[in-house]
């Protein structure tokens, strides 16, 4: 049974931080492709990030150079450091995991998703 629990979201000013997490049972951080995707009311969902297996990541062009994903096999732990927030970034963020071993396709899409956490910027 794979379970998702992301943690870290808040409400915070623009131009500010945060760090999410996502910690993984029932399925390994270090082997699949996982991700963060977001939603805001009004909008479509919006992959964010990906984590490929190899080590590679990959952006959305609207928080490259913003958004950092990495991965802590040890802790089974996937993670979304979030800096020089913006009040578009708002919505609610959601931790993906994928089946497959490379990364095909948006996060938005893949077999798995945690519950979501709230990141509220003003």
């Amino acid at each position: 049974h794979v379970q998702l629990v992301e943690s870290g979201g808040g409400s915070v000013q623009a131009g500010g931080s945060l760090r999410l997490s996502c910690a993984a049972s029932g399925y390994s951080v270090s082997r699949n492709c996982m991700g963060w995707f977001r939603q805001s009311p009004g909008k479509e969902r919006e992959g964010v990030a990906r984590s490929h297996s190899d080590g590679g990541t990959s952006y959305a062009d609207s928080v490259k150079g913003r958004f950092t994903i990495s991965k802590d096999n040890a802790e089974n732990t996937l993670y979304l450091q979030m800096n020089n927030l913006k009040p578009d970034d708002t919505a609610v963020y959601y931790c993906a995991a994928d089946r497959a071993w490379a990364c095909s396709g948006p996060p938005q899409t893949y077999n798995f998703r945690g519950q979501g956490t709230q990141v509220t910027v003003s």
